[in-house]
């Protein structure tokens, strides 16, 4: 199993963007987090400086929606260089490390299915029809670690609705792309996985007003490591369901086949909600460690139902055991 529960991760003391980069708490962090972080730096810093400004909507800070939370902003470097994105690597510093050997313009979106419009539709037109918008959402992985992101991007509704999904259309399955030559996790000869990597979602959590479609993160364009051009952003789910770099959507009748279900179902369901009554077969969830976190101070918090966002969501699973359909 190409999953494993990570080592306690680097960085210092939660702080916002405008405080960790000073000087002073930078060079006050563990001996730990600096070799760590070492991993990518130079390919990090390369791709700090290719990220362009975006232009969008702030985030409206109505926490009643779910699309704020006033939660420590985790700094962008933990953001951009602790990733699982096994496409370069099953390492966390593995993306940060070689995702800059991939080519993200052009882009284009295939859409097949139960659809009035299916095709293949250039992202920049796509863009063009949506509102872009600045959310804060937490993103929380199995493996028991979390973080909360300014996200940058447009709901993933009003991207399906320029589609027109027909009756018979029940669930989204989305598609990675697969570029072994650019992607080197994906010519690996230990590697597990089918590429590509598929996921997918029921139709009503896809059309759910929270689920997001990200283009950037910190108001800058999406770094490759984190799922650019276009990566997905379930933010009441465990963070493998949120595919990234994203090149096939999918319309179909029945419940879709995904890459982690696939590999290991007793492990990783199709439904994948964060719930703390549900254990990894190998280890809690009851538990979550929030980055940055270093092994002195593991900055955990208790893991909360729906990562928080059951006053969202809760009802879309009314009468459903969640013990069994994980």
């Amino acid at each position: 199993m190409l999953i494993l529960k990570p080592a306690d991760i680097p960085s210092s003391e939660i702080t916002p963007e405008s405080i960790y980069l000073n000087r002073r708490q930078f060079m006050g962090r563990s001996l730990l987090a600096a070799s760590v972080l070492t991993i990518g730096k130079q390919a990090l810093a390369e791709t700090d400086m290719a990220l362009r400004d975006l232009s969008f909507k702030p985030v409206t800070k109505d926490k009643a929606s779910g699309y704020y939370t006033d939660e420590t902003l985790t700094p962008y470097e933990d953001v951009a260089r602790y990733n699982n994105f096994y496409e370069f690597g099953t390492g966390k510093g593995d993306p940060a490390k070689y995702a800059h050997e991939l080519t993200t313009d052009p882009w284009s979106i295939k859409v097949e299915g139960h659809v009035e419009k299916p095709g293949e539709y250039a992202l920049e037109d796509i863009l063009a029809k949506l509102d872009i918008e600045e959310r804060v959402y937490r993103l929380r992985c199995v493996e028991a670690w979390s973080m909360v992101i300014p996200w940058v991007g447009f709901s993933l509704a009003s991207m399906i609705q320029q589609f027109q999904p027909t009756a018979k259309a029940k669930y989204v399955q989305f598609e990675t792309l697969y570029r072994p030559k650019e992607m080197r996790g994906q010519r690996s000869r230990t590697s597990s996985i089918d590429w590509p990597y598929v996921e997918g979602l029921r139709m009503d959590e896809a059309m759910n007003p929270l689920s997001f479609m990200a283009t950037g993160l910190y108001g800058k364009q999406l770094p490759n490591q984190n799922g650019a051009p276009l990566r997905l952003v379930v933010p009441w789910k465990y963070g493998f369901k949120s595919i990234k770099s994203i090149v096939k959507i999918r319309f179909v009748e029945r419940e879709p086949a995904t890459t982690w279900n696939m590999l290991q179902a007793s492990e990783y369901g199709f439904y994948a909600n964060v719930n703390p009554d549900v254990d990894h077969p190998r280890w809690s969830q009851k538990s979550e460690r929030r980055l940055p976190s270093t092994l002195f101070s593991p900055n955990r918090i208790l893991t909360e139902p729906f990562n928080g966002y059951g006053e969202q969501v809760a009802s879309l699973y009314k009468g459903m055991d969640l013990s069994k359909f994980y």
